[in-house]
Formats: C-alpha cells, sequence, structure tokens
C-alpha cells in the first residue's frame, strides 16, 4: 500500500468508525452469532497474495461487525463503561502513527515527560495528596499502566519486595523463600476477580475479608485478620481497599483501613477502577477519606474518563519502591538523567517498552477539559438517578442498594427467581444488556450508565424494554398480590439483616 492508497483507506476507515459511532442506535446491543461463527466464515489460512484495502474493509463488515457486542450502545449498561471520545482516537491514531516505544527517556522523550506531566494534571484534578505526584519534593508520580489488574499486581510485587528487604535489615541471615512463603495479602470478598488474581501471579495468599452488610471492609476486620495470622507466625504484607466495588460500587474507609496497614508496615493499594475518576468533583471526594495512608492508587482512566483503553493511572508515594523491585540494568539500556522526576519507567512497570498511552490522556484533557469532565461524570450520574425514579414507580420492583455514582441495582419484590428469569429474558432479546450480582445475599439486576452518547430518552427506552419484558415475567394486574409478595420480600429482608449481625 502506498501513501496514496494510505490516504484513502484511512479516510474511509474513519469515516467508518463516525459512521459506526453516530448510528449506533440503529444496532442491537450483542449480537446475533453463535459461539464459532468467525471460524466458519474466514479461511483457515493466511492470504498469499496481498488484497485490497477496500476488501478488507468490506470483510471486516461483513464478517467482523457481525460479532460486535456494541459497548458504546445507549442500552449498554453491564459491567462498567469503556471510555471512548473523539478526542482519544485522535491520540491513538497519533500514538500509533509516530510509533515509538517508550525503552528508555532518550528512546522518545516526549514520551516519558508527557507522561508525567498528564498524570500531574490528572492527580490534581482527582484531589490526590502532593506526594503521589511527580511535581512534589519527594519520591512520588504516576505512571500509566495497562490495566487496573496490571496495577495490582505491580504493587503487590513491590509490597513483597519491600517487606523481605525490612526484613533483611532485621535479620541479615533471614531465609528469603521461607519468608515469602509467610507473607498475606488482603482484600475484601467484594474485590474485583483481577484482585485475586494478583495473588495467584504474585505467588501469595490472598485473603478475602467478609464485607460488611453494605459491602464495605471494615477496619475492625482487617485488624482482626493481621492478629489471626501474626498470631500463627505469618506475615501482613499487602492490603487492596476498594473506592467503587465492582458488584454495587460500595467505597471501603481508607480511615479505618490506614492506620491498621500502617501500624504493620503493610502496602496499602487503592483499587478505584472506576468510581476514582468522580474525584475530580469536590463534592465526592470525601469517599476518599484516609487516601493519605496509601503506599498507591489506581483508576482507569479508560473507564469513565472518555479515554479508549488501555490507560489505567497509577500513582505511587515512593517510586524508589518500584525501581527496587523491577530494576534489571543492561548496557545497550543505559540512559541519560534518568531520575525520580524523569523516571526510567521500564523500572515502573511488568513490561520493558511501552506505547505513547499520554497522548490520549493530553488530548481529551485538552479537548474537553476539566469542566467538561466534570459535567460528563455529574450528568451521567443523574442520569441513573432518573432510572431509579422509573424502577421506583413501579411497584413490582425494589431499587436496592441506594444507587451510586452511575450505577444502580433493582430485583423483583418476588424474590431471585423470577428477577433471573427477567434478566435472561431481557438478554436473549438483546435489546439491552446488563449483569446480576447479589446484595445481601439477594440476586440483583445492574444497571450501569456505560455509553457516552446516553441520553435521558435512552434512560426511558432502556426501562420501557425492562417493563415490556417484566409485563411477561409478571404482569401488572396483580397489585393485590404484588402487596403481600412486597410484604413477604419485607419479611425475608428483615431475617436476613437479622443473619448478617
Amino acid at each position: 500500500m502506498d501513501s496514496s492508497e494510505f490516504r484513502e483507506c484511512a479516510m474511509a476507515t474513519i469515516d467508518l468508525i463516525i459512521d459506526y459511532l453516530e448510528n449506533i442506535r440503529n444496532r442491537n446491543v450483542l449480537p446475533s452469532v453463535e459461539p464459532g461463527y468467525l471460524m466458519k466464515m474466514l479461511p483457515e489460512d493466511a492470504p498469499e497474495e496481498p488484497e485490497n484495502w477496500k476488501t478488507v474493509l468490506k470483510d471486516f463488515n461483513e464478517t467482523v461487525m457481525p460479532g460486535i457486542t456494541n459497548w458504546h450502545s445507549p442500552q449498554f449498561h453491564a459491567y462498567y463503561p469503556t471510555g471512548s471520545s473523539y478526542a482519544s482516537i485522535i491520540g491513538s491514531l497519533l500514538s500509533d502513527g509516530i510509533g515509538v516505544i517508550g525503552l528508555t527517556w532518550m528512546a522518545s522523550p516526549a514520551c516519558t515527560e508527557l507522561e508525567v506531566i498528564t498524570m500531574n494534571w490528572l492527580g490534581k484534578l482527582l484531589g490526590l495528596p502532593e506526594e503521589f505526584l511527580n511535581c512534589s519534593a519527594g519520591p512520588g508520580g504516576g505512571i500509566i499502566q495497562g490495566s487496573a489488574s496490571e496495577a495490582t499486581l505491580v504493587a503487590l510485587l513491590a509490597a513483597k519486595d519491600k517487606m523481605i528487604r525490612k526484613l533483611k535489615q532485621i535479620d541479615p541471615d533471614l531465609n528469603e523463600d521461607v519468608a515469602k512463603a509467610k507473607l498475606v495479602a488482603y482484600t475484601s470478598d467484594q474485590c474485583n476477580s483481577s484482585v485475586e488474581k494478583a495473588g495467584v501471579l504474585g505467588s501469595i495468599k490472598m485473603r478475602l475479608l467478609k464485607s460488611d452488610q453494605n459491602g464495605k471492609l471494615r477496619g475492625e476486620t482487617l485488624k482482626r485478620a493481621f492478629e489471626e495470622d501474626t498470631a500463627q507466625g505469618l506475615i501482613p504484607c499487602y492490603v487492596v481497599a476498594n473506592l467503587g466495588t465492582t458488584g454495587i460500587c460500595s467505597f471501603d474507609p481508607l480511615n479505618e483501613l490506614g492506620p491498621i496497614c500502617q501500624k504493620y508496615n503493610a502496602w496499602l493499594h487503592v483499587d478505584a477502577a472506576y468510581a476514582g475518576v468522580a474525584f475530580i468533583c469536590p463534592e465526592y471526594r470525601y469517599l476518599m477519606k484516609g487516601v493519605e495512608y496509601a503506599d498507591s492508587f489506581d483508576v482507569n482512566a479508560h473507564k469513565w474518563l472518555l479515554v479508549n483503553f488501555d490507560c489505567s493511572a497509577m500513582w505511587v508515594k515512593d517510586g524508589y519502591d518500584l525501581i527496587n523491585a523491577f530494576d534489571v540494568q543492561r548496557i545497550y539500556l543505559e540512559d541519560v538523567n534518568a531520575t525520580v522526576q524523569i523516571p526510567d519507567y521500564r523500572h515502573w512497570q511488568m513490561s520493558l517498552g511501552r506505547r505513547f498511552r499520554s497522548l490520549k490522556l493530553w488530548t481529551v484533557l485538552k479537548v474537553h477539559g476539566a469542566e467538561g469532565l466534570r459535567s460528563y461524570i455529574r450528568n451521567q450520574i443523574s442520569l441513573v438517578q432518573h432510572f431509579a425514579k422509573l424502577v421506583d414507580s413501579d411497584e413490582r420492583f425494589i431499587v436496592e442498594p441506594e444507587p451510586c455514582m452511575g450505577l444502580a441495582c433493582f430485583r423483583f419484590r418476588g424474590g431471585d427467581k423470577i428477577t433471573k428469569e427477567l434478566l435472561k429474558s431481557l438478554t436473549e432479546k438483546k435489546k439491552v444488556f446488563m449483569v446480576g450480582c447479589t446484595y445481601r445475599s439477594r440476586y440483583v439486576i445492574r444497571f450501569v450508565i456505560c455509553s457516552r452518547f446516553t441520553t435521558k430518552e435512552d434512560i426511558e427506552t432502556s426501562w420501557n424494554i425492562i417493563k415490556e419484558e417484566a409485563d411477561q415475567v409478571c404482569p401488572t394486574n396483580i397489585s393485590a398480590k404484588s402487596q403481600s409478595i412486597s410484604t413477604l420480600d419485607h419479611l425475608e429482608t428483615l431475617t436476613i439483616n437479622e443473619k448478617s449481625k
């Protein structure tokens, strides 16, 4: 493909993307394909001869697109948002077009320095303590990881290394292998699966501690776990606190967990992958009270900040903790003027090379501005409040817990079985997509505002689809029965609450 063909192909591709996004309401949120569909459509071997780019785009439309789940559909309400914006797409194009690999500062000075700058910008917008920022006098700073999963694992590995180094200072003859087997990590039973997986990958026991009835890990629970383990000769090493759990978006109290971690010299990592973005709005920062106790803090800009995947913003209080854990030297990687202020990011992550991810964050921050991003977050929160009011207006449903951020959970008063039946039926129709979770031992359906295109009218469209399906599963002409169901549900809830005590 020569430059003229590439220009024509690039323009056609950009038009395709714009048409897809601007007309996404015309598509079902879920595809109508069966497992293995693409394997049947595409040849087993790669083409021997070059193909015209028009053929490539034609095949893309005819084979790949039918199997796409439309994450940016206003009727996509599952999981959590995946960021997308034209500003971010421009940043991605620039990054891919330049095609640098940020091995060291010299490998591409702008790649390193723009990341330092944008991470300072974002950290200030979130209201993080200055000691986490690269512009502070201390050794703190930020780095863009690929995902919150990577950030959790990187922090865990650094925590293990730091703990072993401390123990060796006390006992220079320490058997490291024996000591490592005694290290323990802790988190809530409401954590994301990636936190538990970090324990597997990092070869450390990960204890999932029971959360309270509101899905929060309390300080007294962590303290008791630490005491139990130290009594058995084990060593508390690493704690992951959740600010916005995956299931119901609950917030662990950092001001309770932090002092306990500090007492035991355990690393406190804050996983704020989804909800942390809301801290750019000052009215929500009370939810991270106690963040000054954290050793590391992570939020996915690629979830709720209009930045396309992947862009997970991680800050650490001491960059040398990462450098000490991951520094591997080679002559060909010698750099100039590498300091914490101008970081050698290969020592801050698992991989050697890195993409120019900060370009996406930079273009989004510049094009939307801080106030534009705040307005976007506040609008999405208001949309989920509107949805909750619609659900509340139907006596067959109950919204619980209280909606938080861009998430509302709801269920039939009639119980788990009928709620599961409703979700199954909705998924089969492919018009709206949600997933379930449990709250206080009850099955609930999660409704998340995910798409940047979502409007109040889209929320009402989604609710009408849910309501129409509910009419089939649980007809509305049973008001007397609904009242008795509601009474029974109330009694069941009281019983569940009593058990939780």
